[in-house]
Formats: structure tokens, sequence, C-alpha cells
């Protein structure tokens, strides 16, 4: 986190009466409000108008979990500032515009009761009541989510015999390298490159192209959700440092919205 980004942080949680903490000073935020939380407390609200959730996390990570358990009013109100980083907030006497440039990190269980697909219990949900808990998020704002990824449901075996993965230390290190050829090419990372010139900077090779087109057609991909898979696909091509993108990124980044 840089010092710029870290002064907007912290100038948002003084205007919400949030305590200056020196030593969080350049760790981007972390909030995760309840399921219960209304519409005015994640965008903000109030007279004079205060900061909600989205703009408390600005700069840093939105948890949601149990997601549809979130009332849809609520969850449709993330869509404007997943898409311009900003939030306004308007009311009779006065106007307020917040900054709300997050990471949205959403857990949700596959079924009300939680069991469906699990190998050894059955589940007590209907088709009907799946379909309307499933229901409670829209397309508009799954468009706006780049990775869907489904973890199923481990035996007791797996779970003992699971190996333990690579260490967080060269991840880490991985990740700011792809971030840094990001800022070295277009000056922001990919998330926040406008759309009129994400094709320039993606650099698709043309067997890339064409699976891209095919796959928007055959999954009846909307404009946005393409857009999204494209943004992945050179986000995957960074960390393999790549100059462009290829068939295999496209193809990877695809996978992450089954």
């Amino acid at each position: 986190m840089t010092e710029d980004e870290a002064l907007e942080a912290a100038a948002v949680q003084s205007l919400a009466g949030g305590v200056f903490s020196a030593e969080r000073f350049l760790r981007r935020p972390y909030r995760s409000p309840h399921h219960t939380a209304s519409a005015i407390a994640l965008v903000g609200g109030g007279s004079p108008p205060r900061p909600g959730e989205i703009s408390l996390a600005h700069q840093g990570v939105l948890f949601l979990d149990e997601l549809p358990e979130f009332s849809r009013h609520v969850l449709e109100v993330l869509r404007e500032p997943l898409e311009s980083g900003r939030i306004t907030i308007s009311r009779a006497a006065r106007q307020a515009d917040f900054p709300a440039a997050f990471q949205l990190v959403a857990a949700m269980n596959p079924c009300p009761c939680g069991y469906k697909g699990h190998p050894k219990r059955a589940c007590q949900c209907g088709p009907d009541k799946v379909a309307h808990y499933m229901s409670r998020i829209s397309g508009p704002l799954l468009d706006r989510i780049d990775l869907h990824v489904g973890v199923p449901t481990l035996k007791a075996e797996e779970m003992d015999e699971a190996p333990s993965g690579e260490a967080s230390p060269p991840v880490r290190a991985r990740v700011a390298q792809a971030r840094a050829r990001q800022l070295a090419r277009q000056g922001v990372a990919n998330a926040r490159v406008p759309m009129n010139r994400l094709q320039e900077i993606a650099g698709m090779e043309t067997a890339a192209r064409r699976r891209l087109r095919d796959a928007t057609a055959a999954k009846g991909l909307s404009a946005r959700a393409n857009q999204r898979v494209l943004r992945v696909a050179r986000t995957i091509a960074d960390l393999d440092d790549a100059a462009v993108v290829g068939q295999g990124h496209v193809a990877e980044a695809l996978l992450f919205r089954a």
C-alpha cells in the first residue's frame, strides 16, 4: 500500500469517526459486515452523510460472508461502486461523493441447508428453494465478480492427506511482480484500466481472441462478463511474465466463470 493510498483510506476512516492507528497506517483495510446490515450501513448515509462499509474498505477488502443472506436490495447497491470505484449519496440538503475502490470477496453455500452435492449428507432443499436462494444474487452483480470458484466438500481422508500448499511469501512476491508489470505498462492495475484501452493493453494472440469470442457466444456471456474474462486473462499472463495473452490464459480465465 502506497502512502497516497494510505492517506486516502485514513481520510475516509476519519469521516466515519474512526481512530487513527499508526500501526495500521500502511495496511489495507478489511471490512466484513454481517448479512443483516442495511443498505445505508453498506453504502453510507445519514445527515450529514457518512461513509458506509464499502468506503471504509477503500483501498482494501470487503468480505461478505453468506452472500445470498444479504437483502437483494442491499446487494444491488454494490453495482455502481464495483464499476466506478466511487459512491454518490444524494439527500435533499446535500450530495456527498465517497471513494469506494475495494476488492469484493464473497462466500456462500450451494443451498440454504448447505448440503447440496455433499457426498454423505442429503440436501433438504427442493429445487424451488435452491432457485429462490440463488436468485437473490442478480446476473448484473455476478457479472461484476471476476472469479467464481467452487469449493467441493473434502472427505476425511482427503483432509489428512492434503498437501500443505505453496507458502505465502513466494506467492506474495509473484503477485507483487505481476502488479509491478501492470503499473509499468499502463500506470494502473488491470482492474482499473478503462474499457476503451483494455484491448490495446491485452495484446491478445489470434487464437486467444478466437477462443474468447467462441466462448462468449457459447456461454452467452454479456459484454461486461467478456471484458472481465479479458482482464483476468491479462492478469494470468502477467503472473506468467508473458508479453501477450495466449489461448491458455483465456482458457484459464474462462474456468473461473464456470
